[in-house]
């Protein structure tokens, strides 16, 4: 059951065998989905080389994920939930090439996502967009930008919405974050625990969430429990993955962790996302039932409006950025 799955976080393997054992530390919301994955690779590892492979996973916050490999964590790829985690880990440490972007197809990203919104049954607060969000009678569970990818999606999204219905106004789109944060009640490290606080703790009246977070919630409370509301606008999520260079030099497992990342590409693995509710870059390769799930939505690109993931970065979570500038205004 989720109620379980939530609260609990895979431990990672101490002294396992580099030819026989890889580690994937990933994001908060995709427990579910590379333990499928991962099982797929596994036996196609062993039906092209003969050849048993564990893929062990760690799930928690995106930031905080990308800080426990710059801090050590031997980690033969990553999974995260936002390119800034990825490029920080790059930068820091050196542990993953600068140019990771390149060695992959489509940049690095096997599939993408947006945010939608899980409200109550029968939406009793009458959510419908972003800017429904601001109402001073709404409570928005969302987790902590520093540390979570997904929080950084819905801050972001909130401020590309106001930004091209104002005008392409940057000061009035940060009032409007700021008039959302101060909405919310509580600030989760990691996605996954913001969905916890909403669903399971019963605290808010919508969370921003991935679409794979919002279906999940529905799989296991009960769609007599939660609605998703799509919103007309939303962001263009962009959730990369990355061998982790250094470490799988230092381990013998480059071979291995090369496949298992170019696995992520192939028909199989894209069938499985759209399955978790992932937007697969390769739609023709998934389940038609799947994909007519995931609603078209008009969808924008930060990137677009603020410039390149550094300057998005400094604008708006390094120290002294506008996630900071808010809190301490008191959101």
């Amino acid at each position: 059951m989720l109620a379980l799955g939530l609260a609990l976080c895979t431990a990672l393997p101490v002294g396992a065998s580099a030819q026989s054992e890889l580690l994937n530390v990933s994001y908060d919301p995709t427990r579910e989905l590379y333990r499928d994955v991962n099982a797929a690779f596994a036996a196609e590892w062993k039906a092209k080389t003969g050849q048993d492979i564990t893929v062990r996973a760690s799930h928690g916050g995106s930031g905080s994920q990308a800080r426990t490999v710059i801090d050590g964590v031997p980690a033969d790829v990553v999974t995260l939930g936002i390119p800034s985690d990825i490029d920080a880990i790059a930068k820091i440490s050196k542990k993953i090439n600068a140019d990771w972007r390149t060695k992959l197809p489509n940049q690095g990203l096997p599939y993408t996502s947006t945010v939608v919104f899980l409200v109550r049954k029968g939406n009793p607060k009458g959510v419908k967009d972003w800017a429904d969000l601001a109402k001073p009678d709404i409570k928005v569970i969302t987790p902590n930008p520093k540390t979570s990818a997904g929080g950084r999606w819905n801050f972001l999204a909130a401020w590309g919405y106001a930004y091209e219905r104002d005008g392409k106004d940057t000061a009035k789109a940060d009032a409007f974050v700021g008039q959302i944060y101060k909405n919310v009640p509580v600030l989760d490290t990691g996605a996954r625990g913001s969905t916890v606080t909403f669903a399971q703790r019963g605290l808010g009246d919508v969370l921003p969430a991935w679409e794979n977070e919002a279906f999940l919630v529905l799989q296991e409370f009960g769609a007599d429990k939660f609605d998703i509301v799509v919103p007309p606008v939303s962001i263009y999520a962009e959730p990369p993955v990355a061998l982790v260079d250094a470490n799988v030099d230092a381990k013998g497992t480059r071979k291995q962790a090369e496949a298992y990342l170019q696995f992520l590409f192939s028909d199989k693995a894209q069938a499985i996302f759209a399955k978790h509710r992932y937007r697969p870059i390769k739609r023709e390769a998934a389940d038609p039932k799947d994909l007519a799930l995931l609603p078209e939505i008009k969808l924008f690109k930060i990137e677009d409006l603020q410039g390149d993931w550094d300057t998005i970065q400094k604008k708006n979570f390094d120290n002294g950025g506008l996630f900071d500038q808010l809190s301490k205004a008191g959101r």
